[in-house]
């Protein structure tokens, strides 16, 4: 099968904001998803991007994504952090997912982070099986913890 990596570009949103749906209804939670293609658009491509994301493509039609920023840790540094890694359902097993998924190992291999970083639910054994192939580390002992837009302006 003939593939494509590249970088994103701001025309690539839509469709990376499809898979992005498709992963939030993987993983459950389909109402969570609350960006709007214009706020998506401008926090990869406006006056101060946020993100960067490789896409996949087959025949033209982006198949999958990583995106990914750089996080600071206090304890570590610079670190990269995935904060999401998709590949359709149609292509999965193919491939793609490990091209990808070292193209972004090699963006933070390059960037000189102090290593990358990301989270898997732990019900999801199909990806926790993928980062065990790499001999990830898996912490166990955080929760995750957030602030809704609306609970930070009741505030």
């Amino acid at each position: 099968m003939d593939f494509n990596i590249r970088f994103a570009t701001a025309e690539d949103c839509p469709r990376i904001l499809e898979l992005i749906n498709e992963l939030a209804i993987y993983e459950r939670a389909p109402e969570e998803v609350t960006v709007t293609l214009d706020h998506f658009i401008d926090a990869g491509f406006g006056k101060n991007p946020v993100w960067k994301a490789y896409v996949a493509e087959v025949n033209n039609t982006i198949v999958g994504f990583a995106l990914y920023y750089t996080r600071y840790s206090t304890w570590k540094g610079c670190r990269l952090y995935l904060e999401d890694f998709i590949v359709t359902e149609e292509f999965r097993g193919k491939g793609l997912g490990k091209v990808l998924f070292e193209k972004v190992i090699e963006e933070a291999k390059n960037g000189n982070y102090s290593g990358m970083v990301w989270q898997v639910l732990d019900w999801n054994e199909p990806a926790i099986n993928f980062y065990n192939k790499y001999k990830a580390h898996l912490e166990s002992g955080w929760l995750n913890a957030a602030f809704s837009k609306e609970q930070i302006k009741a505030f």
